[in-house]
C-alpha cells in the first residue's frame, strides 16, 4: 500500500504513489537518491511547446547532441548542443558556454537540466526513437 523511504538517520513516509507534494521533501528525496535511482530519473528536461504537441510529453531525459536552450540563469537565451551529461547531478555543458578560469583557459559550465528547454532530440537511436515516439 504505502511505500517507504528509509534512510540511516530519516525515515519519512511518502504518498500512495511514491511521491510528496512537500518541496523540501522532494529535494531531501533527491539529496538522498541511490546512484542508479539519481541516473534515471534527474537529468530530464522540458520539451519545447513544438516538441510537446509533435511527441505528448512533457520532459525528456537529456542525451549527447540533444539541442537545447538555457531560459535561466546566466547564460539564458544561449542555445546550443549537448557535449557531456552529469547523470547523479542532473547536470550537462552545452556547446559554447565557457567559464575563463583565473590561470588562464577556459573551462565547460556545468548547467542543471531544470534551468533547460530541449529544442531539438538526437533519434540517432532507434531505441530512443522508439521509446519517444511511442513505437516500441
Amino acid at each position: 500500500m504505502y511505500d517507504f523511504f528509509v534512510e540511516e538517520r530519516n525515515v519519512m513516509k511518502l504518498a500512495k504513489n511514491g511521491i510528496s507534494a512537500k518541496p523540501i521533501k522532494a529535494r531531501q528525496r533527491m539529496h538522498l537518491a541511490r546512484c542508479h535511482e539519481k541516473s534515471t530519473g534527474f537529468p530530464t528536461a522540458a520539451l519545447s511547446s513544438d516538441l510537446k504537441t509533435k511527441y505528448a510529453k512533457n520532459s525528456v531525459r537529456v542525451r549527447i547532441g540533444d539541442n537545447v536552450k538555457l531560459v535561466r540563469g546566466e547564460y539564458s537565451g544561449i542555445e546550443g548542443k549537448v557535449q557531456k551529461v552529469f547523470a547523479e547531478g542532473g547536470l550537462v555543458t552545452v556547446e559554447g558556454i565557457h567559464r575563463e578560469k583565473i590561470a588562464g583557459g577556459n573551462t565547460p559550465v556545468r548547467i542543471h537540466t531544470s534551468n533547460l528547454v530541449v529544442t531539438g532530440l538526437n533519434l540517432n537511436d532507434k531505441w530512443r526513437r522508439s521509446a519517444i515516439e511511442g513505437t516500441h
